[in-house]
């Protein structure tokens, strides 16, 4: 597809999502990868656009695209990510470029509410190369949201970020909710979204911090969950050095295990294209094997989750729901 039929093909892309703003969600993909060739994405928030290019294109073509998202949405205002192969470990010291504050197309929309299933969130499209929530883990913050009282209702949700899990589970009714992160600024982020929606939330519901280190002292006060949510990135670097998914996974799986109340369940969520689902669940075994000091811990999968409709023919998130013995 040349870049003239890209542009001339958005009318359509947008148009066949048209539908989900009178189902109470106006945060949504606009266009996939799959749809444009892998060239770039349009996510819609409200009236702002953000487009995200995963390849170089020239200064013109930029403009040109920006200019026909914002013109096809009929949007405000279009803001612009770039997201090569190198994003992820260049974000710190190249955000400017990568990710633009300013829109490149239109009026400025600093901030946003936008809703999910009639959820609302706080989405700022200016805000580094993350906005606020992720829009292809809808269905499974919905599953949440229909499961949020199995059992006690105690829900622990880890890499939280803006808590777009912990609030599901809050509004679906689940009697305990703890959001933990590495960020303060995410997670007071989170709080906002807690108060569109009206929750009540203490401050000890907002767990700052490594996750591993919470998963082990959660694990040595003995508390226990009913649905534990694991989303952590693909790859990162912290404190504990370089996290891999695809290498390190099991040992969170593991951890998480050991907070997991029996007949609790694990969501597990990867977002990473390399991996198959095959391949994650053997993952999440392996981390199960090797929970309780190596005595292991039996569980079975009991659901898959897909991005939603608006991801046609996605395969890079993995969302498997397990349930442990």
């Amino acid at each position: 597809m040349t870049f003239t039929e890209l542009l001339a093909s958005l009318p359509g892309l947008l148009a066949a999502r048209a539908y989900l703003p009178s189902l109470g969600t106006t945060v949504y993909r606009a266009a996939h990868q799959t749809e444009t060739g892998g060239l770039f994405t349009l996510d819609i928030a409200g009236d702002a656009g953000i487009l995200s290019l995963y390849d170089a294109l020239e200064p013109w073509e930029e403009q040109a695209l920006a200019d026909a998202c914002g013109r096809a949405g009929s949007l405000a205002g279009v803001y612009l990510k770039r997201r090569p192969v190198e994003a992820r470990h260049a974000a710190n010291v190249d955000r400017e470029f990568l990710s633009p504050p300013d829109p490149v197309w239109g009026e400025a929309r600093p901030e946003v509410t936008a809703l999910e299933d009639g959820v609302p969130f706080l989405i700022r499209p200016g805000a580094d190369l993350s906005v606020g929530l992720f829009t292809d883990a809808r269905p499974a913050r919905a599953w949440v949201r229909e499961h949020a009282t199995h059992g006690e209702g105690r829900v622990l949700n880890t890499f939280a970020y803006t808590c777009g899990f912990g609030v599901n589970a809050a509004v679906g009714g689940a009697q305990v909710v703890k959001n933990v992160d590495l960020s303060r600024k995410v997670l007071a982020w989170g709080q906002a979204n807690y108060a569109l929606s009206g929750l009540h939330a203490p401050d000890t519901d907002f767990l700052y911090g490594d996750v591993f280190e919470w998963l082990g002292r959660l694990a040595r006060r003995g508390a226990q969950f009913d649905l534990v949510i694991l989303d952590p990135p693909s790859f990162a670097r912290g404190p504990r050095g370089t996290w891999r998914s695809e290498r390190d996974y099991g040992g969170l799986m593991a951890l998480a295990s050991a907070v997991t109340a029996p007949g609790g369940q694990v969501l597990a969520l990867l977002n990473h294209a390399g991996v198959t689902p095959g391949a994650f669940e053997r993952m999440v075994l392996a981390g199960l094997d090797d929970a309780n000091g190596g005595e292991g811990r039996r569980a079975r999968l009991s659901d898959h989750l897909s991005s939603g409709e608006d991801y046609p023919g996605a395969t890079h998130l993995k969302a498997h729901v397990w349930t442990l013995e």
